[in-house]
């Protein structure tokens, strides 16, 4: 099992929701978290103090206290996240290369590195990622933490159980059944929390991007895989075996083409950029052509290849639409290294979202994101910190000492 640890104090739904509240909503005011969490004005009083006391909260002075606080003869200070008490890692392995940050508690990136990755073998990929951590905690020391971090947060594509960083299958990187969180975390001994790379960008976008303040909304990755993501009431939907949302495989495609996962029709064996280079390949006879020849192609106006690329955006459209109509959220967002040709695909998504969306989910807003790999990595980083503040307790390994300050549970 991955070395992990809990939170800093109990780590209850209550605190989560009151630290995650200072995070995204900061300064903010204990009567507006008791508003914005439900939690009695009581509770909320109660938690804060510990979380205070631990050091994760901090009064911000410098700002005023509200309104319904001061009409209530109750002025205080509003609470924000004590940023630099400690922090977290997050790495995204890629295929080629591993792409890391150093984050403070309020998931600032303080530090972004990317290393070439020339081996993504499973040993010599542990290596890496072991290495790497080493840098960046060298990195972190001149960062003026009261806490020096050590929790890691590693994110890769495929299917991952995110409760025992277990790694079934990734395609990308050719791996299965590997137990990453465990040999990581015996590698560098510290805590070590691994998630699926969209389930961890959606962390991201919740707390920091376009889903803040959303409690229902989607986000859609396109590039070498095609990714879901599914917040819920506020929180992100993983199911029982951590697989929600792939919606790259939903069996929309043609039945005769083949995934690499086995199955047949997925949207991902025709809309990835893999099999859309495939195809590309092959309408033209040219086996040297490059994803991004493909995309010059398309736009200098060749109708073999830019009907491809339709066909691709029809697909993840009617997918776009399943999520509607299944989810209702406020807004889908649309990420991944394929945005960067999206005006290939949009109308065709578009058309096929309207089409297939049931009533009112046809007006659930799509926005596009192209957002750098960096950003994934903070989405690691961000899942390090869910796991401090609010642990999956029986995950709680006993060998490993807890930081001054924090009680043991």
């Amino acid at each position: 099992m991955p070395i992990q640890r809990g939170g800093p104090v109990e780590g209850t739904p209550a605190e989560g929701a009151v630290f995650l509240t200072a995070l995204t909503a900061g300064p903010i005011a204990r009567v507006d978290i008791a508003r914005e969490t439900g939690l009695s004005s009581a509770a909320v009083t109660r938690v804060a103090k510990l979380l205070i006391d631990e050091g994760y909260l901090e009064y911000a002075p410098d700002q005023p206290a509200s309104a319904d606080e001061t009409r209530m003869g109750r002025p205080s200070s509003p609470l924000r996240v004590h940023a630099r008490q400690t922090g977290s890692f997050g790495i995204i392995v890629r295929r080629d290369e591993l792409i890391g940050v150093v984050c403070d508690l309020a998931g600032a990136p303080l530090v972004a590195e990317r290393r070439p990755l020339d081996d993504n073998s499973v040993a010599a990929t542990i290596a890496a990622i072991a290495a790497f951590y080493r840098e960046l905690v060298q990195r972190a020391e001149g960062a003026g933490f009261v806490v020096a971090p050590h929790d890691l947060g590693l994110s890769l594509s495929g299917d991952i159980d995110h409760d025992t960083g277990y790694v079934r299958y990734s395609p990308f990187l050719g791996w299965r059944d590997v137990d990453l969180g465990t040999a990581v975390s015996q590698t560098v001994g510290a805590p070590v929390v691994v998630e699926n790379d969209v389930k961890a960008l959606t962390v991201a976008e919740q707390w920091f991007g376009l889903g803040q303040g959303i409690t229902n909304f989607a986000v859609v990755t396109i590039g070498t895989g095609i990714g879901c993501a599914i917040v819920v009431d506020g929180g992100l939907v993983r199911g029982a075996h951590s697989v929600a949302g792939e919606i790259g495989h939903l069996p929309l495609g043609d039945p005769s083409v083949q995934c690499h996962c086995g199955a047949h029709g997925c949207v991902e064996a025709e809309a990835s950029t893999t099999a859309l280079l495939e195809r590309c390949r092959s309408a033209t006879g040219r086996d040297d052509l490059t994803i991004e020849s493909a995309v010059e192609l398309a736009r200098s106006g060749d109708d073999g290849v830019r009907a491809i690329f339709a066909r691709a955006g029809r697909l993840i459209g009617l997918a776009l639409a399943s999520v509607a109509n299944l989810l209702g959220p406020e807004r889908v967002i649309v990420a991944g290294e394929g945005v960067s040709s999206y005006d290939l695909f949009e109308a065709a998504i578009r058309e096929a979202f309207a089409e297939q969306a049931f009533g009112a989910a046809h007006q659930v807003p799509i926005h596009v994101r192209d957002l750098p790999f960096e950003e994934w990595a903070r989405g690691a980083a961000a899942v390090a910190i869910q796991e401090l503040v609010f642990p999956s307790r029986q995950r709680v390994a006993a060998d490993i000492r807890r930081r001054p300050g924090a009680r043991r549970v």
